[in-house]
């Protein structure tokens, strides 16, 4: 019952955020929403941080949280995260940010974000490519 308190809070705060003029702080803010959806098992509200391309390939929020629990656990179910180095490019149309992962394993990952801004002026993240490894590669 408090997931999804939490979940329309986060919702609200990003609501806020998503036409801020600084496009790497509204990509943090999209991420860390997302990972909080995550460690809440809440997968409406993760999906709907997804932009359309990956909609496409996942059309509901079901088999888009399967795919993140087997693909991609650090992110699903981080132990610690922090956020490295990003790059906003083309007026802030793209962004990339680095995410460093401290699984609940105790194994290092980076996860490198690539969130876009869509057609409304809000953004969604556009894909995550994961690496096993101990420190920032940049980007």
């Amino acid at each position: 019952m408090r997931a999804f308190p939490l979940a329309a809070i986060l919702c609200l705060a990003l609501a806020s955020t998503t036409h801020a003029e600084d496009p790497v702080q509204t990509a943090q803010t999209l991420i860390q929403a997302q990972i909080g959806a995550f460690l809440h098992d809440d997968a409406a509200t993760a999906y709907s941080f997804a932009a359309p391309g990956i909609k496409a390939l996942f059309p509901d929020k079901d088999s888009f949280f399967a795919m993140v629990k087997k693909a991609y656990q650090p992110v699903y179910h981080p132990g610690n995260y922090a956020f490295g180095k990003s790059r906003a490019i083309d007026n802030g149309a793209v962004v990339y940010q680095e995410v460093m992962i401290t699984g609940t394993d105790g194994k290092d990952w980076t996860a490198i974000y690539q969130i876009t801004r869509q057609p409304d002026g809000g953004y969604k993240i556009n894909g995550v490519q994961i690496l096993r490894n101990t420190a920032s590669q940049g980007i």
